[in-house]
């Protein structure tokens, strides 16, 4: 087994090599709790959800740690704006996360530690940064990175320090040395949240906070660091500045980075009137779907969100879901457990690829045409095999006719069948213009027939 990650520092992908065996420590950058979650961030979450899964099916010992952002401009803004405490507002959105993840079956992490509760872990990092000389106290309370004093500034997203000392701009209350300094602590403001600390009340800068929270669960140096397309700068380059020059190691080994999300070819912006959230997503389409969909693409490619690319991911779990329920229920099992065939290591090699659930999925694909074209015996173990794979990816798990007839509930499932029964019964005895007038009527309600050799299946349309 060779495990390839594409790693956003080497710029190629590498074998994956754990410092410690059978172990790894992923650390992701979490959510920053002032709104609801978006179909960006889902992105974010789908994909590292996979990377653990499949990790884990490998055998490997994963600690994985996504941090909450629970203090930060925007939601000390987006409290003033309502009127209400900064920490009650946290506290509601944190709740709606859970929900948006449960629903689209995200794994929990080990450890989602907050940034509230490493304040300490945060100013003693920044005290060993003052200390060598990485950074300074300003005359206005605030603490400053200096990135003149890290030599491999820039190494992450191949950005030259000079260059951008030529585009930084400072803001009038800002007492930087150097435009391109960044703040690690932020002196307090009349009325807001702050802790004491050695240059005065104040509350950390975005970025330290995961160079503190990170290095304390994972250690100094860990495996993976991963995040959403938009980290890479400046955020994951300060993170390594920070950490690398305060500790004197190197922080972590491999960077993984998610795709950016487009909407109808545009960029996802709340200025464009494009912008959903996960929950407004989920009151149009079923949570598999979306869960699909977000997979359907590599998690280092863009992808497109559009009314027809989540129709035809609806259509395509729809054949999955349409091949199992003529089947008997399969639980699924470890891959390690099933019997070796082409499908199964086909669909070991693309996800040992970096990940690369589209091919996966063709495989997947090619399945379902196998087990439709299969004896009885031989399809329900195939479709073990169909159902374990599919557990990796997080789907494939709920009973046909629940998924099928999703959003159905206003139709009564036992007329339906006893329609059923009348159509064949008319084409028992011949009478196909009744038969044909039950399937219209059946029809005509939203309900869709597929004839196969093992009976009818109904769903909704």
């Amino acid at each position: 087994m060779t495990i390839s990650i594409y790693n956003t520092l080497a710029r190629a992908k590498q074998p994956l090599q754990p410092m410690q065996a059978g172990q790894l420590g992923i650390y992701v950058c979490g959510m920053t709790v002032y709104d609801y979650c978006h179909l960006g961030h889902a992105r974010v979450l789908l994909a590292f959800d996979v990377i653990v899964r499949w990790l884990r099916e490998r055998g490997l010992d994963v600690n994985y740690i996504r941090n909450i952002t629970d203090i930060d401009d925007k939601i000390l803004r987006r409290a003033a704006e309502n009127g209400e405490d900064s920490r009650d507002l946290v506290a509601r959105f944190i709740d709606a996360m859970h929900e948006d993840e449960r629903a689209l079956g995200i794994t929990p992490p080990n450890k989602e530690p907050r940034a509230t509760q490493h304040i300490d872990d945060m100013i003693a990092m920044i005290a060993r940064l003052i200390d060598n000389d990485h950074a300074y106290a300003a005359d206005n309370g605030d603490v400053y990175y200096r990135v003149s004093a890290f030599a491999e500034y820039g190494k992450l997203s191949g950005r030259n320090p000079e260059e951008l000392l030529s585009g930084a701009r400072v803001a009038v209350d800002e007492a930087k040395s150097d435009p391109r300094d960044f703040a690690l602590w932020k002196a307090a403001k009349p009325g807001e949240v702050s802790w004491p600390s050695p240059w005065g009340d104040g509350r950390p800068g975005w970025h330290i906070e995961c160079s503190a929270m990170s290095t304390c669960c994972l250690g100094n140096n860990f495996d993976i660091h991963g995040g959403g397309p938009d980290l890479v700068f400046p955020h994951h380059e300060n993170e390594i500045a920070q950490a690398e020059a305060a500790t004197g190691e190197a922080y972590a080994n491999c960077w993984m980075h998610a795709g950016a999300v487009r909407v109808d070819n545009e960029k996802m912006s709340k200025s464009l009137g494009n912008f959903f959230t996960i929950r407004e997503i989920l009151e149009q389409w079923h949570p598999e779907v979306v869960r699909y969909f977000l997979i359907s693409s590599h998690y280092r490619s863009a992808i497109n969100y559009s009314t027809d690319n989540l129709a035809i991911a609806q259509q395509s779990l729809d054949r999955f879901y349409q091949c199992l329920q003529s089947l008997p229920k399969q639980q699924p099992v470890a891959l390690s457990e099933l019997s070796d065939s082409d499908s199964l290591r086909r669909f070991c090699a693309a996800m040992d690829d970096d990940f690369n659930t589209p091919e996966a999925l063709a495989v997947l694909f090619e399945l379902v045409r196998d087990i439709n074209q299969a004896e009885a015996s031989e399809a329900a173990s195939m479709a073990q095999a169909l159902v374990s794979m599919g557990a990796v990816l997080g789907i494939l798990q709920l009973e046909p006719r629940s998924y099928l007839q999703y959003g159905g509930d206003e139709v009564d499932a036992a007329w339906v069948e006893a329609q059923i029964e009348a159509r064949l019964q008319a084409r028992k005895d011949k009478d196909f213009a009744k038969a044909d007038a039950i399937r219209e009527a059946l029809s005509e309600a939203g309900i869709v027939l597929e004839d196969s050799r093992e009976g009818t299946q109904w769903r909704r349309a």
